[in-house]
């Protein structure tokens, strides 16, 4: 798949010939063309920061049991990660999950001490 994340007002008239040939050349060789624009930057910046704890040296264990435990039912970030354990030491571990999609919380939010987090979908 190619994604264009041209935002929509960087994007001209003479453009569309360069998005159609784009997609065109994608087709022939089988591949998806998308063009969706610029991301939201709340949700950039907590992927950003959530980055920071992609490495699996994040994952420590007995905290990451005890934080999808934790948060088998919807929570705020502090509260749950206050009833993990000690919160310095496990909120490295709570990030990384939240990275490897163990545990989610709405991204359009910026994270926070409130942010609800649950080990499934946040609606």
């Amino acid at each position: 798949m190619v994604v264009d994340c041209r935002p929509a007002e960087r994007r001209r008239p003479r453009d569309v010939a360069k998005f159609d040939a784009t997609e065109a050349a994608c087709a022939e060789v089988g591949w998806e063309f998308r063009l969706v624009g610029a991301p939201d930057p709340v949700v950039v910046r907590n992927v950003r920061w959530l980055a920071g704890y992609r490495h699996p040296r994040h994952r420590v264990e007995p905290a990451a049991t005890r934080l999808r435990e934790v948060f088998a039912e919807p929570l705020a970030l502090m509260d749950g990660a206050a009833s993990a354990g000690e919160p310095l030491a496990v909120l490295p571990v709570l990030f990384h999950l939240l990275w490897s999609h163990e545990l989610t919380a709405e991204m359009s939010q910026p994270l926070s001490a409130g942010t609800l987090v649950s080990s499934g979908v946040i609606r």
